[in-house]
């Protein structure tokens, strides 16, 4: 598998609405209020809303390619966490999706990999995430690569209040750090 991570900018705003809605509706719309729906993909998916994020410097999207095709994406923020995590050096890792045609290939799970190794050059101690309750296939894919629940918090689609569980992955102290003063 050769993949390539690409740091979206304001020239790869059409893109990332286009794959953020297209994902995003394959993901949930089957299991939601059409009309809330609605509501919540014309407001996260917006173009000056998402122009917005691509110009603040505490949020990253990154494009997947898969031997030069696009087949996911995911979303960043640095210097954000809840309260129940009661750190400021951490990285949510707020968006996760990989197209319909690429499921399988372990793009998942490579994107975990690069969002970790970016945590680590920032020097997190945690990467953070929500995901909801009820998705209970990626709640196992997230365990099965060391995240763990810590807390539950509303997340709105719409009017519809439904509860994300919000999991973290402790990063360890370079083998170095740890030796320090010895």
């Amino acid at each position: 598998m050769q993949l390539q991570f690409h740091l979206c900018t304001l020239d790869d705003l059409e893109t990332l609405i286009k794959i953020s809605r297209k994902t995003f509706i394959d993901a949930f719309e089957k299991d939601n209020n059409p009309s809330d729906f609605k509501a919540y993909m014309d407001m996260a998916f917006e173009r000056e809303n998402l122009r917005s994020q691509l110009k603040d410097v505490d949020c990253s999207f990154y494009f997947v390619f898969w031997e030069h095709q696009l087949g996911g994406y995911f979303k960043i923020i640095k210097n954000k966490s809840p309260n129940e995590l009661s750190v400021s050096n951490a990285i949510q890792l707020e968006r996760i999706y990989v197209l319909d045609g690429f499921q399988g290939n372990k793009i998942g799970k490579s994107i975990l990999d690069k969002t970790l190794q970016l945590a680590n050059q920032e020097k997190s101690k945690y990467v953070w995430l929500g995901v909801w309750q009820k998705n209970t296939h990626a709640i196992r894919f997230y365990e099965k690569n060391g995240f763990a629940k810590f807390a539950t918090q509303p997340y709105y689609i719409g009017t519809d209040k439904q509860t994300d569980w919000l999991m973290r992955y402790e990063l360890k102290k370079p083998l170095l750090e740890n030796k320090r003063g010895l």
